[in-house]
């Protein structure tokens, strides 16, 4: 579409668009569900991605010491931990840390630990989180070759000395894995359904004015000078849909979101703002791929030659 052809565009597509509201109405309510939907959704994935990376970081990896270590030598060791790549904290837990923690898991616990009559089996131990928690078995795999680490442990039992719930970590980042890529599989044919219901709001808008179609080719007009307004409606009532799912996508933001994250304080559901503003815009360009492409795809049979 030329630039001299751009404002009899407009003009033409503000006509149609007011002459035949009700079809311009009944794409735009399209295109707003279709991109509200997919809006949605994204806004979904991201917030279960969020809840799972919060699982994930939870994978820790416990290293228990000798009682007979020394000082010096447990320090020497904590300071080489933290050099390692892939090692994002390390804590050192004492055996009354450990005592503590132990006991204060159920009521149970604290009895078992008054019957040893005052004695702390205990071991002390070293929390070591990572960057990256699903190479924690290659990291856990490295601490327990490392030859230092041998100093400090049960010369007998290096292997069971080292744990971070194996089987539990396996499943748990291979439910994870399925679940991201359910969520891109979702995303994937939402958006190809809206593709096709648009395109198919757009053919039916089309087809009612055929004649007028048929008409403008009979005077001469060139391909390019017809879609020129039928270009820009199209794009016109994508934008208005795309504006219309990104403001019911704020306004859950802003007030249901909340709401529901006070109610379930122990799940993250507050995603960054970049994210949304990233969504938006994605819902902007592609309601005006839709526009555009919709309307050259719908007019293609009334066009050839």
């Amino acid at each position: 579409m030329a630039l001299s052809n751009l404002g009899y565009s407009l003009r033409e597509a503000m006509h149609h668009f007011v002459r035949n509201w009700t079809t311009a109405l009944g794409a735009i309510i399209t295109i707003f569900l279709s991109l509200f939907i997919i809006g949605l959704f994204v806004v979904g994935s991201g917030i279960v991605n969020s809840a799972i990376g919060n699982v994930e970081q939870q994978v820790t990896i416990n290293a228990f010491i000798s009682d007979d270590a020394s000082d010096d030598a447990i320090k020497s060791f904590q300071n080489k931990l933290e050099s390692w790549e892939n090692v994002s904290d390390v804590s050192f837990k004492t055996k009354e840390d450990a005592r503590k923690d132990y006991t204060g898991m159920s009521n149970s616990a604290e009895a078992t630990m008054s019957a040893l009559d005052g004695e702390n089996p205990l071991p002390r131990s070293f929390v070591i989180k990572m960057d990256d928690p699903s190479q924690v078995e290659g990291t856990a795999s490295k601490i327990k070759s490392d030859p230092d680490f041998k100093k400090i442990v049960d010369k007998d039992d290096v292997a069971s000395s080292v744990l971070y719930g194996q089987k539990e970590v396996d499943r748990l980042f291979t439910v994870t894995g399925y679940m991201r890529l359910a969520a891109i599989v979702l995303v994937a044919l939402l958006t190809f359904i809206a593709l096709v219901f648009i395109n198919n709001t757009i053919r039916l808008s089309i087809t009612a004015r055929r004649r007028e179609i048929a008409i403008m080719r009979l005077v001469g007009a060139s391909n390019g000078f017809i879609r020129g307004p039928f270009i820009t409606e199209g794009i016109i009532q994508a934008v208005i849909g795309a504006l219309l799912a990104i403001g019911v996508l704020e306004m859950i933001r802003n007030m249901f979101i909340p709401r529901i994250q006070g109610a379930i304080s122990w799940m993250q559901l507050m995603l960054p703002l970049h994210l949304y503003l990233l969504t938006y815009a994605a819902l902007i360009f592609f309601g005006l791929l839709i526009g555009f492409f919709g309307s050259v795809i719908a007019m293609r049979r009334y066009l050839k030659v």
